[in-house]
């Protein structure tokens, strides 16, 4: 069964899915492609992400991560890992995570992070071009553009 929540942002609406034990999709836009269960307000994992969103979009640095389930290739699952590595307020390039996971293809690995299915929370956002330009981002780059600002202006770590 999926459990869907929507979440308003300061960038719109986010859609939140999950399967009961973690969260299995964070995506901009309201998504009605889900075969839903109503929400119980004591649905933890979609509890935790919302207050875990709360704490972020307030611009603090959360101290916990949801509980996430990848659902794709191992080589995606391999690139979403290495890009939760990326510390808060940070940037790498596409070449950084390939050489982390021992692949010689910067362009594949564009390829998986355009395919990350759990946005900010696996945060795709912080992975840049080889110059550091915002290149690539699914949900065009003002968002991304303003998911970076937000880290760096913002460094105060909070507790869950």
């Amino acid at each position: 069964m999926t459990y869907i929540a929507h979440y308003d942002s300061p960038l719109g609406s986010i859609t939140l899915t999950s399967d009961g034990e973690a969260i299995t999709g964070l995506c901009f836009g309201e998504s009605t492609e889900y075969c839903v269960s109503p929400l119980s307000s004591f649905h933890s994992p979609l509890s935790t992400c919302i207050r875990w969103l709360d704490l972020y979009f307030a611009g603090c640095e959360p101290d916990f991560t949801p509980q996430l389930i990848f659902k794709g290739t191992d080589f995606q699952r391999r690139v979403w890992r290495a890009i939760c590595e990326i510390p808060y307020g940070q940037t790498v390039t596409y070449g950084d995570i390939a050489r982390s996971i021992g692949c010689r293809s910067a362009q594949a690995v564009g390829g998986a992070v355009g395919r990350n299915p759990i946005a900010i929370i696996v945060p795709c956002h912080r992975v840049v071009g080889r110059n550091g330009s915002l290149t690539g981002y699914a949900y065009d780059i003002d968002k991304k553009q303003y998911l970076l600002h937000l880290e760096s202006r913002n460094r105060l770590t909070v507790a869950g």
